[in-house]
C-alpha cells in the first residue's frame, strides 16, 4: 500500500537549501513508494492551514522539510492527533531532528520508508498575551531571547553573523533578571541570566542548554543560569555545546511537568520561534506527539 505524506517545504531553510532540494526530496520519497504532496505556501500561516487540512484528509504523516522553525510549524498541525511528524533536516539548525535521531536527509528518507512510529512528549506554552503554541524541543527566556529580539530588529547583516553581533551587543547591556518560577507547585525566586524549559536537549544549532532532557520520560528539564559576572558567563558559554555547563556553580537544574515563569519585560522563544511575553505557563503532555524515527532509535522505547 502506498503511503501518502504532506511535506511542508521551507524554501529559505539552510540558506535556500530547502527550496533547491525539494524536487530531490519528492523524487526520493516517490522512489521509496511514498506519495508526497509538497506544501509550498506563501506564508507560515498558509502552510499551517494546508498542513492541518492534510491531517483532516487522513495523510499518513506530515513531513517538515526545513530547520527547527519548519518543524515547530508542523508540530502545531499534528500534536495531539494520530498523525505522526516526520523530519527531513535541511535547515541551518536541526536540533529537533537530532533529538529523534534524524541526522541527515538519507536517514530521514529511510525512516519514512520503514515508517517506524512512536509517541514522545510535547510541551505547550501560553504567554501573557494569550499566545499558545506547542513545542518539541526547548523553550527559553532571558539572555538568548534578548539576543533574538535584538537580532530580529537588525536589517543588516543577515544570517548567523547578525546573531553573533546581537550577542556582543547584548553582553554590553544585559543584567541579571529577577525571576519567579513555579515548578509543580514549588516556588523559586532568584536573579538569573536565563531560564530554559526542555522537552529536548538543545537549540540554536547545538547548544545543549537542557542537557539531560529526554523527550519520552514525562518530565521537563528546567535549566536556570543564575546571576553571573560577565567573565563567568563568557567562560561558561562555550561549554554549552558539550552540555558540561550544568556542572558550573551558577547553573541549577530541576525537573517537572507544569512550570510558570514570570519576569519583567521578557519574551519567550520556543524551538527558536518567538511566542510572546512573560509570564508564561508551560505544560508537558505525555506521549502526545507521534514521530517517525529511524528503526534503531531508542527514543520512546
Amino acid at each position: 500500500m502506498t503511503r501518502t505524506v504532506a511535506v511542508i517545504v521551507n524554501p529559505l531553510a539552510g540558506r535556500g537549501k530547502g527550496g533547491k532540494t525539494a524536487p530531490e526530496i519528492g523524487a526520493a520519497l516517490h522512489h521509496n513508494g511514498i506519495d508526497a504532496a509538497l506544501l509550498l505556501a506563501g506564508s507560515p500561516e498558509e502552510a499551517l492551514e494546508m498542513a492541518r487540512k492534510a491531517v483532516d484528509d487522513g495523510v499518513d504523516a506530515v513531513v517538515a522539510a526545513g530547520g527547527d522553525g519548519t518543524v515547530n510549524l508542523a508540530v502545531q498541525a499534528v500534536a495531539g492527533t494520530d498523525t505522526p511528524l516526520a523530519i527531513i533536516p535541511v535547515g541551518t539548525g536541526n536540533d529537533n531532528a537530532n533529538l529523534i535521531g534524524i541526522t541527515d536527509v538519507d536517514t530521514a528518507i529511510q525512516a519514512l520508508a520503514d515508517f517506524h512510529v512512536r509517541p514522545i512528549d510535547v510541551g505547550q506554552v501560553t504567554t501573557s498575551d494569550g499566545s499558545q503554541r506547542w513545542f518539541m524541543g526547548v523553550l527559553s527566556s532571558g539572555f538568548d531571547s534578548c539576543v533574538n529580539e535584538r537580532a530580529n530588529k537588525m536589517r543588516w547583516p543577515k544570517g548567523e553573523l547578525r546573531y553573533l553581533i546581537g550577542i556582543l551587543a547584548e553582553l554590553g547591556t544585559f543584567k541579571a533578571i529577577p525571576y519567579e518560577v513555579d515548578i509543580d507547585g514549588e516556588k523559586y525566586r532568584d536573579h538569573g541570566m536565563l531560564v530554559a524549559v526542555g522537552n529536548g536537549v538543545s537549540y540554536g544549532g547545538g547548544m545543549k542548554v537542557c542537557a539531560g532532557a529526554k523527550p519520552d520520560d514525562g518530565l521537563f528539564m528546567i535549566t536556570w543560569l543564575k546571576k553571573a559576572s560577565k567573565f563567568d558567563f563568557l567562560r561558561v558559554f562555550p561549554s554549552v555545546y558539550k552540555g558540561t555547563h550544568v556542572e558550573h556553580h551558577t547553573v541549577e537544574q530541576y525537573t517537572g511537568q507544569v512550570v510558570r515563569i514570570a519576569a519583567p519585560d521578557q519574551i519567550v522563544y520556543a524551538d527558536g520561534e518567538r511566542i510572546g511575553p512573560l509570564p508564561a505557563d508551560i505544560s508537558l503532555f505525555r506521549d502526545k506527539l507521534k514521530v517517525v524515527l529511524p528503526a534503531n532509535s531508542t527514543i520512546g522505547a
